[in-house]
């Protein structure tokens, strides 16, 4: 199948003046999929972007092969492909009222961030950024873009899963901010440590990165039991994994809710043929169980899924996310997750 294409911009160059046009088309395309204005409802989402470096060799990371000599082959031309291809993809997510909050994965450093926001069709949002270079070998971070209209940033930490010098990962980045000058949040974007090396050896990882996590959300509930807490990520484990359940303690009934449970998608993304939610939101039980009075849940999590985000699988059925790399081989495509979000009011 043929997938649309967006002219990319270099990362040295100024942005053309036809971005205005690139969003008219975006808005066009995505207007069937739109939801009704409602000037009250705050749109959260995630999205593990699949490898969006930039072109430059980093001495302090292993981010060679994302260079133009390395075994990428990786040049200014394919970055800004890539910025425009997640840029569309924010974009058509939040139709005709744009996204609120972005949490991220899989972004290398401040430089590629600003690309996305200064010099794609996202410019004219004026999305702030929150981004710390995390200690991942890889180079490979999570940030945080906010409507400046709608979030104000209080307090930004990142959070250090561990002080381990041979288990480096990414921190957990944690922001406390004002929601619509009314609500304080309290939000945490994580990307937990990998299955690489098999699923039970590495678990214990990502158990550690839940166990941090939990001792922090559970100080927030003990000092506010009525606070408002919104965790997303790539958690690289499933819903029901232990790392998720019972390190965590995120179910359908507890302390922590896990929205994903509560999901009509069959997920984010698709292994060997089968769909599973890697990417999730939960939320605090107060947030979940608000009705009024306060900031309330409108939407659970729901998948993010545009015609020109997907291909077809060749190997299984259906289809799979149209992603950006197959092996080392450059697909041109968005990432080979799909994002989620979740609707606030």
């Amino acid at each position: 199948m043929k997938h649309p294409t967006l002219e990319p911009l270099s990362l040295f160059q100024k942005p053309k003046r036809k971005s205005n046009v690139l969003i008219l088309i975006f808005f066009s395309f995505t207007s069937l999929y739109s939801q009704e204005l409602d000037e009250n409802s705050i749109k959260v989402m995630f999205y593990n972007v699949e490898n969006m470096f930039d072109h430059m060799n980093d001495s302090l990371t292993n981010d060679g092969e994302f260079t133009p000599e390395g075994q990428r082959h990786w040049t200014s031309y394919k970055a800004g492909k890539k910025v425009n291809a997640v840029a569309k993809v924010i974009i058509a997510a939040g139709g005709m009222q744009p996204v609120d909050l972005i949490g991220m994965a899989e972004v290398e450093n401040r430089n590629i961030l600003n690309k996305l926001i200064l010099y794609s069709p996202l410019k004219n949002y004026r999305y702030g950024l929150i981004h710390k270079e995390s200690p991942d070998r890889r180079g490979i971070d999570v940030a945080l873009l906010y409507s400046q209209e709608t979030y104000s940033p209080v307090v930004n930490r990142f959070i250090e899963v561990t002080n381990d010098p041979d288990f480096r990962t990414r921190d957990i980045l944690y922001s406390k901010g004002i929601l619509n000058q009314k609500d304080t949040v309290h939000i945490f974007v994580n990307h937990w440590p990998s299955r690489y090396g098999g699923v039970v050896a590495s678990k214990p990882l990502r158990c550690r990165a839940a166990t941090v996590l939990k001792s922090i959300t559970d100080s927030l509930m003990l000092s506010d039991s009525n606070c408002n807490i919104i965790i997303m990520g790539d958690f690289n484990d499933y819903p029901e994994d232990e790392s998720i359940t019972n390190c965590l303690g995120a179910k359908q009934n507890g302390a922590l809710i896990n929205l994903a449970l509560y999901s009509d998608d069959d997920g984010s993304y698709k292994y060997q043929g089968r769909w599973g939610f890697l990417d999730q939101f939960i939320v605090n039980k107060s947030l979940f169980e608000r009705k009024t009075d306060g900031l309330i849940l409108k939407e659970y999590e729901k998948v993010i899924r545009f015609p020109f985000m997907m291909e077809k699988d060749d190997k299984f059925t259906g289809e799979k996310p149209f992603r950006t790399f197959t092996g080392y081989k450059c697909n041109g495509g968005f990432s080979d997750h799909l994002p989620v979000m979740i609707i606030l009011k």
